[in-house]
């Protein structure tokens, strides 16, 4: 006992922890708002920029999905240099970066320079977010209090996606769009100081040379997959040449990174921490949650504007319980995985969210403010603490040197996810729902083809057409996209139950040893976590 408690003081001492590791925390937690928050705060200003900028509609769209995909692409690269270089080092070169980038997109004058600005901000982003992880998980070698934190740092993180839409609706309300991306400015110049003086700087164990060729391979293969995945989820054709070609050639190219690393002495990331089922399933449950959700989130937006005909306001109001749930579930999180273990808490994780996924389906053409409501914190509650125990398992599986790389592969897992979810889920809704429109009386079939690319899209031709037809189309179609809404929340309860299932190799307990801490080994006390002097 007395050799394990030494261990964690000593660990505790060379982090600069103690007290100083929950203003650490702080400190990452700011960093992640901003990223959080800069994700989703430009979604509002988007009719503002198009009356001031008139991009046309490949800028506008590359103006809004330009920062994760970049953000996306550029996470292995950026976290397993952080290994490398210092992960201090690459947190504030990101911070001023994402100063820069967003003093650049505020006063864009053009579709162009803005597009370049938000580039610029995925950049700064993709040397945040990895960072904040690697470092957490430096400076909390014990593994529960790592869990709390970890609790914090995603209740964060909903948080920030939650604020950024209501943040950007208030801001566009007193000042011009550009106000979006000069919040972040101040509160930058404050974690740059803040941030040199309080955070430990780490490296891994820096054997060999840093694999240059095998950091822009999985750059430009990540690239060319998100980028196929969202023009996916946008609608776009599977064998068209822009959809085609960025997944072939993005998966091509991550099939050679793999290869590579499997060959090099020292490789950019090491791919045995695949071999490891709990970092395996972590990682698997991660993509896995998202698939099912993300693009249910949107679809559920869809049916509050469109079906039920709630302004956004009260579309945001309506989902805000979801977000408060999430924040919860992170705040207890680590009470929880103390008690459980990974292996319970993810599975009932998944569980929880498939049964408030099968209650949503109780979702008509008529507003049901309950089960709404139930339906939402349920699925809040259960999103995180799946995400919240994988999270935890993947990073305190993962060695201290590869922190970096572990934390970048979960962030990726996390994206890939999100986009194929969308993809997925919007082509199942798609399907279910394009039938319904197939034979509406007084709709000719070029009306009722087009209507059957979007709800959306239906009302605007039963506006154009008017009278009976104009109402039986807009009947159908809300029926149609109920009937769909229905199909995909199942289709999005059978992924969960099969993440419960995938969660059951995870580990039954923490594995924190008799005084719940990691004790380092030899060679790790040696060579692992090179923590200079802080000042």
């Amino acid at each position: 006992m007395s050799g394990t408690t030494t261990a964690a003081a000593r660990c505790r001492r060379e982090t600069g922890a103690g007290a100083n590791r929950w203003v650490v925390l702080i400190v990452l937690c700011v960093s992640l708002l901003l990223v959080a928050v800069d994700a989703t705060v430009l979604h509002v200003a988007v009719p503002a920029v198009t009356e001031d900028l008139t991009p046309g509609a490949i800028e506008l769209l590359w103006i809004v999905d330009i920062y994760p995909l970049v953000c996306a692409s550029l996470l292995i690269l950026f976290g397993t240099l952080g290994d490398r270089v210092g992960r201090r080092r690459v947190l504030l070169l990101g911070y001023a970066l994402f100063g820069v980038a967003s003093a650049i997109a505020a006063l864009a004058d053009s579709a162009q320079v803005l597009i370049a600005a938000r580039a610029l901000l995925g950049v700064g982003g993709a040397m945040i977010m990895p960072a904040t992880l690697s470092i957490l998980r430096q400076v909390f070698p014990d593994r529960r209090e790592r869990a709390l934190a970890i609790g914090v740092w995603s209740a964060v993180a909903a948080v920030g996606a939650a604020v950024g839409p209501l943040l950007g609706g208030f801001l566009l309300e007193h000042f011009w769009w550009g106000s979006v991306f000069l919040i972040n400015i101040p509160l930058m110049l404050v974690s740059l100081p803040v941030g040199r003086l309080l955070l430990p700087e780490s490296t891994g164990d820096g054997d060999g040379p840093w694999d240059v060729v095998g950091a822009l391979m999985a750059a430009a293969g990540l690239f060319g997959v998100v980028l196929g995945v969202k023009r996916l989820g946008g609608g776009e054709a599977p064998l068209s040449v822009f959809t085609a070609v960025p997944l072939l050639v993005g998966a091509g190219l991550l099939v050679a990174f793999v290869r590579r690393q499997r060959r090099r002495r020292h490789p950019l990331v090491d791919l045995k921490m695949f071999s490891r089922p709990a970092f395996s399933t972590s990682v698997g449950c991660i993509v896995l949650a998202m698939l099912a959700l993300v693009g249910l989130e949107l679809i559920a937006a869809q049916y509050l504007q469109l079906v039920l005909e709630l302004s956004p306001l009260e579309t945001g109001l309506r989902l805000l319980p979801l977000t408060i749930a999430a924040m919860a579930a992170g705040l207890v999180g680590a009470k929880l995985l103390q008690r459980f273990g990974p292996r319970t808490m993810v599975c009932a994780g998944f569980c929880l969210t498939a049964a408030a996924v099968i209650m949503l389906t109780g979702m008509g053409s008529h507003d049901n403010a309950p089960l709404l409501l139930t339906g939402f914190v349920l699925l809040g509650f259960g999103l995180e603490v799946t995400l919240f125990g994988a999270y935890e398992s993947m990073l305190s599986e993962a060695p201290q040197e590869q922190a970096g790389g572990a934390a970048a592969i979960g962030e990726t897992s996390y994206q890939l996810g999100a986009g194929i979810g969308i993809a997925l889920l919007g082509s199942v809704m798609n399907a279910a729902y394009s039938p319904g429109l197939a034979s509406v009386p007084g709709v000719s079939a070029g009306e009722s083809a087009a209507a059957r690319h979007s709800l959306g899209e239906a009302y605007e031709v039963a506006g154009e057409l008017g009278g009976g037809p104009g109402e039986a189309l807009r009947h159908a179609a809300r029926h149609a996209f109920v009937h769909g809404l229905h199909v995909t929340l199942l289709v999005s309860a059978g992924l969960l139950l099969l993440g419960a299932v995938m969660a059951l190799r995870l580990p039954r307990g923490m594995e924190c040893g008799a005084a719940g801490v990691e004790v380092p080994g030899p060679r790790e006390a040696e060579s692992s976590l090179r923590v200079e002097s802080v000042g």
